[in-house]
């Protein structure tokens, strides 16, 4: 296979070419290098990229995140290609709760409601009466019968948020996120002491010690949104950098600063697997529309059940 890549002044024409030969969309998070989120159709958080892929009438998804994102564009689009920059764009939270073990924990606890946080995969989901995503957990939750028991997966930090925030007790699974279990307290700190004017916004994947911080908690939408509008003008966040690309767009005359990791001397507060796709990752998938991601039906349309009653919900 010819795996030549055109030069970088040429590859983004040829990117632009080859979307419209393939009639393709092309569709990004935020946690995406700056340069992926420009090229993209379609740029979001969880919520609004499973939106746009059930909206879009392109025959070919490109989808630049990571593998469950990819997924949940299949679900809700099964003939049409779905292609993933990287195979090995995975996620730690989606892999912290194996199919197998939620399958053990409802044949042990068969009373229960499973509420799936949209980061897991395919065959959790199968297996969850409903998904969310951090933009419409808190409805979600407040949304199911009272008089059931739940259990919140695999996001243990996110679940415990929404413990205090909605007063309903749950069980927790518990997987947490490499990128924002990660963020470092001592960091926080040092950064409030420099910057006192600073607001601090963090996604609800955070660890408590840093939620306990912030002056806004939310989605990463709902952080781009906070930092738009308040009349702050310095804001410490405590999510994935990529977010800071939108933020400096939407408010130019904004300071950022990305909390760090606990790592000295790393780019810990990375996500490692969004970091796999690449712009020529994107050229190789739309030329040869590989790697293509597929499914068996039983998963697709087990998966699509709890994804349609999170859209009812957060309609």
């Amino acid at each position: 296979m010819n795996t030549t890549i055109p030069t970088c002044d040429a590859l983004l024409d040829a990117i632009d070419a080859l979307r419209r030969e393939r009639k393709a969309v092309i569709l990004a998070h935020y946690y995406q290098e700056p340069a992926i989120q420009d090229l993209a159709d379609f740029i979001g958080d969880s919520l609004q990229l499973a939106r746009a892929a059930r909206d879009t009438d392109a025959e070919v998804i490109l989808f630049c995140g990571v593998h469950f994102m990819a997924e949940t564009a299949k679900i809700l689009n099964p003939d049409r290609i779905v292609l993933v920059p990287d195979m090995k764009a995975g996620c730690s939270l989606a892999d912290s709760c194996p199919a197998d073990q939620l399958a053990a924990y409802k044949a042990s606890h068969p009373d229960h409601l499973v509420v799936s946080y949209i980061n897991c995969t395919a065959a959790t989901k199968a297996l969850s009466d409903v998904i969310c995503t951090s933009s419409n957990a808190v409805k979600v939750i407040e949304a199911m019968p009272k008089d059931r028991p739940i259990l919140f997966a695999p996001d243990r930090n996110l679940g415990a948020y929404l413990i205090r925030t909605t007063g309903r007790q749950m069980d927790l699974w518990p997987g947490t996120c490499i990128v924002h279990e990660t963020f470092s307290e001592r960091a926080l700190l040092d950064l409030k002491l420099r910057h006192p004017d600073a607001k601090v916004v963090a996604h609800p994947e955070c660890e408590p010690d840093i939620l306990a911080y912030a002056d806004f908690v939310g989605s990463t939408s709902a952080l781009l949104s906070y930092t738009r509008t308040s009349p702050a003008t310095t804001f410490i966040v405590a999510t994935e950098p990529g977010i800071i690309h939108q933020m400096e767009k939407a408010r130019p005359g904004g300071v950022y600063l990305p909390l760090p990791g606990t790592g000295e001397h790393c780019a810990c507060n990375e996500c490692p697997f969004m970091r796999l796709n690449t712009l020529e990752k994107i050229y190789l998938a739309l030329r040869d529309l590989q790697p293509r991601l597929e499914m068996d039906e039983a998963t697709r349309k087990a998966a699509l059940v709890p994804i349609e009653r999170m859209m009812a919900i957060s309609a």
